[in-house]
This record gives C-alpha cells, sequence and structure tokens, in this order.
C-alpha cells in the first residue's frame, strides 16, 4: 500500500427527493382527501477517523464521492427512503480543507465524525399543507440539493515522539529495537522513503508512538531529498529524539552533523526548533575512549539532554526510553489540563 498525505477530491451530497402530489383514489371514499408523502433525505459524505488507516490511498484512487438521492414521495402518505449515506475511515490527524485552503476539521480523535458534504432534505408532500381552510392542496415541495465541492485532504500522522537526523545515523534500526515496527534497514542512505509509526512498550503496561521520518539532507526545508514531505508528520509530537551518527561513519564531524539538523529545523520553522529535544549518540559502541571524551567537550554547555546508546547492542537505550516516557507523560497532563480548563470556560460562557 502507497503511503499517500494528501489528497484533492470531489465531493457532492445526494439530492433530496421531491414531495408529492397525491390524492385518496378509495371506493366507497368520495373525494379523498390529499395523501401525498414526504421525499427523502439525499445521502450525506462523512468521514470518520480511524486507527486502522495510515495511508489516504483510498481516497486518492477515488478521487470523487458522489452520494446517492433521496427517492420521491409517494401517494398512500408514502415518504420516499433516505439516500445512503458515504462514510470513509480517514487516518487519525487527518485534516480537512476547503477549496480556499481555510481548515475545516482536525480529525484527531478515533471514531471522531465530520459530515464533509450533508444531503439535501427531501420536499414536503401535499398531505403536510392541508388546513381547515384548504382542505386538496394541489402542490408538493422539491428536494433541496445536496452541498458539493472540492475538499483536500492533508495528514500528519499522531505520534508522541519524533525521530530527526541525517541519512544513516540509525533511526531506522533503533526504531526496530525498541518498538514493533519493522522498518527496512540496510547500509546505505535513504532505506526509509515513507514515515514510519512504532509503538513503545513501556514496563508499566502504558507506552508512546515513535515516528520516524525519511533522513534529512542540508537543503531538505527548500524541497532537496526526501526528508523535507514529511516534516509535517512531527509538528504533533511531544518530543523530537535527534540521532547522531557518533561514529561518523560518512566522515562528518559531529558538531556539523547537529548544526545540519537544527538548520533544517529552523527553516521549517519554530513548530518544530522550539520543541522538547533529547540529542542521542548512536553507535556509541564503536567510540574509543578518547573520541567519547571529544565528543562531550564538543557538546558542552547544550540546552539539550544528551545519551550515548547503540542501537545494535541496546546499549543506553533502557535510561533513553524512560527519559522520553517521563517527558511524554508530562506533556500529556499539560495536554489534559488544558482541555479541562477549555471545557470549564466553554461551560461558564453557556451558562
Amino acid at each position: 500500500m502507497r503511503f499517500i498525505d494528501e489528497v484533492k477530491i470531489e465531493v457532492r451530497a445526494g439530492n433530496g427527493g421531491g414531495g408529492c402530489t397525491s390524492f385518496r383514489r378509495e371506493k366507497y371514499i368520495p373525494k379523498g382527501g390529499p395523501d401525498g408523502g414526504d421525499g427523502g433525505r439525499g445521502g450525506h459524505v462523512i468521514f470518520e477517523a480511524s486507527r486502522d488507516k495510515n495511508t489516504l490511498q483510498e481516497l486518492y484512487l477515488r478521487k470523487r464521492l458522489i452520494a446517492k438521492n433521496g427517492e420521491s414521495g409517494k401517494g398512500s402518505d408514502c415518504h420516499g427512503k433516505n439516500g445512503e449515506d458515504i462514510i470513509i475511515q480517514v487516518p487519525i490527524g487527518t485534516i480537512v480543507k476547503d477549496e480556499d485552503g481555510h481548515t475545516l476539521v482536525d480529525m484527531s480523535v478515533e471514531g471522531g465524525r465530520y459530515y464533509v458534504a450533508r444531503g439535501g432534505e427531501g420536499g414536503m408532500g401535499n398531505a403536510r399543507f392541508a388546513t381547515s381552510t384548504n382542505r386538496a392542496p394541489r402542490y408538493s415541495q422539491p428536494g433541496i440539493e445536496g452541498e458539493q465541492g472540492i475538499r483536500f485532504l492533508e495528514l500528519k500522522l499522531m505520534a508522541d515522539v519524533g525521530l530527526v537526523g541525517l541519512p544513516n545515523a540509525g533511526k531506522s534500526t533503533l526504531l526496530s529495537h525498541i518498538s514493533n515496527a519493522r522498518p527496512k534497514i540496510a547500509d546505505y542512505p535513504f532505506t526509509t522513503i515513507k514515515p514510519m509509526l512504532g509503538q513503545v512498550f513501556m514496563d508499566d503496561g502504558d507506552g508512546f508512538v515513535v515516528a520516524d521520518i525519511p533522513g534529512l539532507i542540508e537543503g531538505a526545508h527548500e524541497g532537496r531529498g526526501l526528508g523535507h514531505r514529511f516534516l509535517k508528520h512531527i509538528e504533533r509530537t511531544a518530543v523530537l529524539l535527534h540521532l547522531v551518527d557518533a561514529a561518523c561513519e560518512d566522515g562528518k564531524p559531529v558538531p556539523e552533523q547537529i548544526e545540519e539538523i537544527n538548520g533544517e529545523l529552523e527553516g521549517y520553522g519554530d513548530t518544530l526548533l522550539e520543541k522538547p529535544r533529547v540529542l542521542v549518540f548512536n553507535k556509541s559502541d564503536a567510540l574509543l575512549d578518547e573520541e567519547r571524551e571529544a565528543i562531550e567537550e564538543a557538546i558542552a554547555g547544550t540546552a539539550f539532554k544528551v545519551f550515548f546508546i547503540s542501537a545494535v547492542t541496546g546499549e543506553g537505550i533502557k535510561p533513553l526510553l524512560w527519559d522520553i516516557y517521563d517527558q511524554v507523560l508530562k506533556m500529556r497532563k499539560k495536554a489534559a489540563a488544558a482541555a479541562r480548563q477549555d471545557d470549564t470556560e466553554e461551560r461558564s460562557f453557556g451558562d
């Protein structure tokens, strides 16, 4: 299945069915009254957020969603059938925008539904218009047209931790070691060509989700390489795990590696640059004591927490995970408190 994170789609809800103009025609009942039924409602187009989806490929292939019209009303007070709704599951984190690029909804809650296009209401039959002074109305309502238009969908993955680093820093190896994800791993750059999600399980039964995006290169925020397209997928994360190749296998010194990633995050915008970050030096098992000391001197005074690990042997990974988990829990509590505050203010305003 292809990873599709941007889609343009046409949506068209069903039109409401027309009301019926009809009169009773039964034996022994002369001059029967009006009995025209109402038309049915047109079908809605609905999106539903689901954890079972991780790509917009289904919508990319369909291009348009057209719901059925409601049926017209019939005589004998028979109402027309409602048009069948179209319900499409989309990944959690899908943002729906209108033709002008304005955000209509951010589908970030499991099971949340959004009516992308509402079906038109059915028209009323002539039986609805009968009164004491107008006992034989000869008119009924037409159905109302359903909503339609162009919608733009953009997917931003929901994860707690974002993995960033240069190509071949060992992000995929680390992700496979700490989570249930099984990314492709090889000894050449750019083995990761699409974002990967992995669930990390901690000893207390809880855990967090890690997102690995393709390796960044210089100029990524301007469109070079693969990572620029996927930086948006770590916008929602609580913590960034900045992985550095401590062994410098590509010949690039550690300070230069760090500055290159800093430059790309800064070029993308303050959203990523201001996130809490943990600086992780991978491949520490290949370092001599003096090489490790040189790195520690080079990064002395950094504002980030620093860890030395080996994604292959597992050295230093457990303390790293508990530190990240602690930061994730703090961010969750902060977000929950903010949500409760917003809910309290909303209820007070309503009172």
